[in-house]
């Protein structure tokens, strides 16, 4: 996965629970029927359970990709080194 999509998924996971969080902390201000409460709750939930998947994936990407820049600029180290060449 390329960085930018890691950034990518990283900010629509961020955006997604900023949304979802501020519905709730408004709607806890509102006077509506218990059905309200119930239906927006659960999309809300499952919204913010979506949006931390999703910012997941996209943090993991991201560190394995830095990961592994990581690791093969080791490797070239090690390889010019010992004069063997990696490729």
């Amino acid at each position: 996965m390329t960085r930018r999509v890691s950034i990518l998924l990283l900010a629509a996971g961020g955006w997604t629970l900023f949304v979802w969080i501020t519905r709730l902390v408004n709607m806890a201000g509102e006077d509506r029927s218990a059905g309200f409460y119930v239906v927006h709750g659960a999309l809300a939930v499952i919204s913010i359970a979506f949006g931390v998947a999703i910012a997941v994936v996209g943090w993991r990407a991201l560190r394995d990709r830095a990961e592994g820049a990581r690791d093969s600029s080791d490797e070239r180290k090690v390889s010019a080194s010992s004069g063997v060449d990696p490729r």
